[in-house]
């Protein structure tokens, strides 16, 4: 499972944010957990097919009720958490569409 880069501030951290959910981008968020914290895989939809394609976890730390940091990790990350690599529209465990 490879950690990406660390983002040394928050513009860059909001570059990547942006980049991953760009407003011309259908995406899925799936829950679960990694190490007791939220974490989300991340499917982005191939226009062509329909098909939303694994593009990576997003892991929150969290401090109280905020949240403190967030790690992407690439798509190796998707099935040691048992999640698919694609996601069909019907997909019920969706929580976000963009």
């Amino acid at each position: 499972m490879q950690l990406l880069p660390r983002l040394s501030n928050q513009a860059a951290a909001a570059r990547v944010f942006e980049a991953i959910f760009a407003q011309d981008r259908s995406y899925r968020l799936i829950d679960t957990r990694a190490n007791g914290q939220p974490a989300f895989g991340v499917y982005v939809r191939d226009p062509a097919t329909g098909v939303f394609h694994a593009n990576g976890m997003l892991v929150v730390t969290l401090a109280g009720d905020q949240i403190r940091a967030m790690t992407r990790f690439d798509n190796s990350a998707i099935v040691r958490f048992g999640l698919p690599r694609r996601l069909y529209q019907s997909a019920r465990r969706a929580t976000g569409t963009g």
